[in-house]
């Protein structure tokens, strides 16, 4: 029901190619994984979101149990039914957004937070986060962890894994479905003897997956790259290896190269609403005034509905006239440039030459910190 292959290692690299099969269908590693945070892609119908290429997309916990509610998603038919995505999904625990919260009670149990719509006081522990999770029926659920903030010092962190793994603990043992995956998740901060011993600990526990947490927390890309360097050859090679919520283009190639196979994150869709769209030669800010007679699609290079119809002078007008088409066609452009980007990732995988991928990839996209906006 739930099998991961590893297909083959590329030779320069660490980078990986993988099959991840699931109740749902099967997962061509690296994958990038679309973020549908309550049970929708913004601005894209699942119609729209399979057209770009997606194979699973991703939910979130925290924002599920407070609208509508597992139990209503549940008597749906479960999250596929409810939001009519017949592929894999993954769900979130919930830890990073309720640790993201201003006001917040941590204990040894779990987290008490206030309900942002009605102010009403919530528990979110390991057993509440596995129940709700096995409520909505995703085929990867994640263990409830404890999301550490950047800068941490090493005291705080290292009690921090050390709640991470008696949750994880828990998670397993309240864990019900034998349908759905549980990944650990591996937290540390920066520190390397922290990211090891965490990634020991999960892996003795055997989970069916491991994920790596708190990477997005402002850290930047070079101690991102560091972070990976020395927590992914602690993960079991036959097992799938989840980054979690990274990132950009160079984000993600820089840590496949370092043999991660799954990524998330809102910058697609988040960035497209805002005009901002990816393209082979870098980024592109639509609201400037040089697109207004620019008649070439987006990227003459892509094949997503967007620019195999609709001209950067279309666009650009429309973000003009505040028509909620510039997010549509914006978003499907994004997503497909991102799940074409891991295509060619795996085909180059497959051939041995990712370095030599990631170097031209990363050339013409014109990769210095900085895009065409």
């Amino acid at each position: 029901m739930f099998q991961f292959t590893l297909l083959n290692t590329d030779s320069e690299s660490a980078a990986r190619r993988g099959r991840l099969q699931t109740p749902h269908g099967v997962i061509e590693t690296p994958i990038f994984m679309p973020v549908g945070t309550h049970a929708a892609m913004k601005a894209m119908t699942p119609a729209q979101v399979e057209e770009t290429g997606a194979q699973i997309i991703l939910s979130n916990t925290y924002h599920l149990h407070l609208r509508p509610g597992e139990g209503l998603v549940e008597k749906a038919g479960g999250l596929h039914a409810f939001m009519n995505w017949k592929k894999p999904i993954l769900t979130d625990s919930g830890g990073f957004q309720v640790f993201s919260l201003p006001k917040k009670k941590i204990t040894e149990e779990g987290v008490f937070f206030k309900h942002e719509v009605n102010g009403n006081e919530i528990f979110l522990g390991p057993a509440e986060a596995m129940a709700i999770q096995n409520a909505l029926g995703a085929d990867i659920i994640m263990a409830f962890d404890e999301c550490i903030p950047y800068p941490a010092t090493h005291d705080y962190a290292a009690k921090s894994i050390g709640k991470t793994l008696r949750w994880a603990e828990n998670c397993l043992k309240a864990h019900k479905r034998k349908d759905q995956a549980l990944f650990g998740i591996v937290q540390g901060s920066v520190y390397d003897d922290l990211r090891r011993d965490c990634a020991k600990a999960l892996t003795a526990m055997d989970f069916p997956g491991y994920a790596i947490g708190g990477v997005s927390v402002g850290e930047g890309l070079e101690l991102l790259k560091k972070v990976v360097d020395y927590t992914a050859p602690f993960l079991p090679e036959n097992k799938p290896r989840y980054l979690m919520g990274v990132g950009l283009p160079e984000d993600i190639l820089e840590s496949v190269e370092r043999g991660m196979d799954m990524f998330d994150c809102v910058i697609p869709t988040r960035y497209a609403r805002s005009a901002t769209l990816f393209t082979s030669r870098g980024k592109l800010r639509l609201t400037h005034r040089r697109y207004r007679r620019d008649f070439y699609p987006v990227d003459a290079s892509c094949s997503c509905y967007c620019c195999r119809n609709f001209t950067r002078a279309y666009l650009h007008h429309l973000f003009n006239a505040n028509e909620i088409l510039s997010a549509i066609l914006s978003a499907i452009h994004n997503v497909h440039f991102y799940l074409d980007m891991m295509a060619q990732t795996r085909a180059a995988i497959e051939r041995n030459e990712f370095k030599a991928f990631k170097a031209q990839f990363l050339g013409r996209y014109g990769f210095s910190g900085a895009g065409d906006e």
